[in-house]
């Protein structure tokens, strides 16, 4: 169920962003019309002179080809947003930002496809996954929050964005994931650093609502449970929410460690452990080495003590190993990848909350929900003209547990390789601020299927084609 609160917050927002808009415009009348002169010592002439404005302006047209007779689909976004920060005073700040999305055109996303019984699970993304027939009514209040900094003491408190390992804004769509509750930060001291916080709710990416913590476990599909039956945990887990703490070391700019420690309260907790360096060879060359290690357990019954209900339940803890060897000349950047699931469980973090931080990761496909996995990719990419125009190829082979071994395969993935093509062009000049990205995804089957196509539809032998436009200022 979500937040009671949240079509009041969207009410508001609209107003706060007429508002917004007329007061931007009353900034230029503030310098230019005198008439504004009496009006220069007041709050309202310093939130408009000193505050910040910044908005963003993001087309995106995304289209899936399936094997042979299963459904192809297609959608076109379009969406804009503007944002304000307050100037600080005594340390202090306010922000608030909203966007709108509109669906100008789709193919039916709300369609189930008669062979596999599945739905859309690209372009849907890209509106409110709960309401796929939802073309207009797609704003969102974001950031809504009030911060206050003293030297290297960061504090926030409201609506914002969080960045952790696994939970983060993952904004591969339209917009991304937003959360709301009091984050803190530590910044540098000595090389030192730390971060951390409590979190009550989230709007997860793809939906325009806001969730209670155990509220948002379930929005996105579910997958099925250890028994290989539709997993029931949605709408049956309790939280208190969410708490993080990070604890970082960086020595010049050769080594650096960060741990982190994720707790869900009642349900799961997650604690990864990163290591990077940095080191020249030879005169041109730099070798980046990394290394993740992450452990999950359950905590008390996983969120509920019928194991049908639970999301991770008792006895499934998961490790997870990821290595990564990079090098890089100039503008020239190479990295062999590896992850390893081991056998113990799944690995679990809610889909809604973020996407993985493996060395791995390639964007639409994910390591949820799997374990004894063994994942190599090869990602290679340059930059030309002073990096405006980079092209990035990566292609990975993943080797994953058979779709009918449940314990270790919540959503029915067979083994795949994968190819990604991406070309990013950012404008500069007149047209500074503007960026282009085409992105092409291949996914072959490297596993038994079954000759089933409920394993085969969106998930193997099928394209995934991207164009997107932003523009920011």
């Amino acid at each position: 169920m979500e937040l009671s609160q949240s079509g009041l917050l969207r009410r508001i927002f609209k107003f706060f962003l007429v508002n917004l808009i007329a007061q931007s415009v009353g900034w230029g009348q503030l310098h230019d019309n005198p008439s504004y002169g009496d009006t220069c010592g007041s709050l309202r002439s310093v939130l408009i002179r000193y505050g910040y404005f910044h908005a963003h302006a993001r087309s995106f047209l995304m289209a899936t080809t399936n094997y042979g007779p299963l459904s192809d689909y297609w959608a076109y976004a379009l969406g804009a947003g503007i944002g304000y920060e307050s100037p600080e005073w005594k340390g202090f700040q306010f922000g608030l930002t909203g966007f709108f999305i509109f669906n100008v055109a789709s193919s039916p996303l709300g369609r189930i496809d008669s062979l596999s019984g599945l739905g859309n699970r690209y372009e849907i993304g890209l509106f409110d996954i709960t309401d796929p027939e939802n073309r207009n009514d797609l704003d969102r209040l974001e950031n809504l929050y009030l911060n206050y900094r003293y030297k290297n003491f960061n504090f926030r408190i409201g609506r914002q964005e969080v960045h952790t390992p696994f939970l983060n804004k993952q904004d591969g769509r339209m917009r991304g994931t937003l959360e709301e509750g009091i984050w803190l930060s530590l910044d540098d001291v000595k090389g030192f650093s730390m971060e951390g916080g409590y979190l009550r709710a989230i709007s997860p990416r793809s939906t325009v609502n806001w969730y209670r913590i155990s509220e948002s476990m379930g929005v996105y599909p579910a997958g099925v449970n250890i028994y290989g039956q539709k997993s029931e945990y949605p709408g049956n887990l309790r939280s208190a929410g969410f708490f993080a703490l990070k604890l970082a070391y960086q020595w010049q700019d050769r080594f650096k460690v960060q741990f982190w420690d994720l707790f869900t309260e009642n349900i799961f907790n997650t604690a990864f452990l990163e290591l990077e360096g940095r080191f020249t060879l030879g005169s041109k060359w730099i070798f980046q080495p990394g290394f993740i290690a992450t452990r999950q357990d359950p905590v008390r019954c996983g969120g509920h003590c019928d194991p049908a209900k639970a999301y991770m339940p008792r006895g499934q803890s998961s490790n997870i190993f990821s290595g990564r060897l990079a090098f890089q000349k100039n503008s020239l950047r190479f990295s062999l990848n590896y992850t390893r699931i081991t056998s113990h469980g799944r690995f679990l973090f809610p889909r809604e909350w973020g996407r993985e931080y493996f060395y791995t990761f390639m964007p639409r496909e994910r390591h949820d929900g799997l374990g004894n996995v063994h994942a190599a990719v090869a990602r290679i990419s340059y930059g030309f003209w002073g990096n405006r125009l980079t092209p990035t190829v990566a292609y990975g082979h993943f080797y994953l547990p058979d779709v009918r071994e449940y314990r270790l395969n919540k959503y029915g993935m067979p083994s795949f390789n994968q190819l990604n093509v991406e070309v990013r062009y950012n404008f500069t000049g007149y047209l500074k601020g503007f960026s282009i990205v085409g992105l092409l995804v291949y996914k072959g089957a490297l596993g038994n299927t079954y000759n089933q196509y409920r394993f085969i539809h969106n998930k193997v032998n099928m394209f995934n084609w991207n164009f997107i436009l932003d523009y920011m200022f």
